[in-house]
């Protein structure tokens, strides 16, 4: 998918591309490393902020405890949540049978919060 963007138009003027990115991205929780990846999938939705869905091999998944949570987009799907333990319920999320259209992130993680690290 590298260099490539995938647009998905999904009515009523809502609109869903993907691309691949090459930034440099970090998670960082209370001065612990999350996820650190130099291949992060760009997701840009209609009225969203961009997301960025991180490989599973990029993530620190051992740090992970799966929640009970699942939230269901008529664009994307259902997506399963994952917490830390001590806190921060929910804060990465994931699309394991996402629709057709956005099948570029199945399997890849989500955090709200990224940080783009310059070099």
């Amino acid at each position: 998918m590298a260099g490539q963007a995938h647009g998905a138009g999904s009515g009523k003027g809502h609109r869903i591309e993907i691309r691949a990115g090459g930034e440099h991205v970090r998670v960082v929780r209370d001065g612990q490393v999350l996820a650190e990846s130099r291949r992060p999938v760009l997701l840009f939705e209609t009225g969203l902020p961009v997301r960025y869905y991180l490989p599973a091999e990029d993530v620190r998944t051992e740090l992970l405890t799966a929640s009970d949570t699942r939230t269901y987009c008529p664009f994307k799907g259902t997506a399963s949540y994952w917490s830390l333990p001590g806190g921060g319920k929910d804060v990465v999320w994931a699309y394991p049978d996402p629709k057709p259209a956005v099948g570029e992130i199945k399997g890849l993680f989500c955090f709200y919060d990224v940080e783009i690290v310059r070099n």
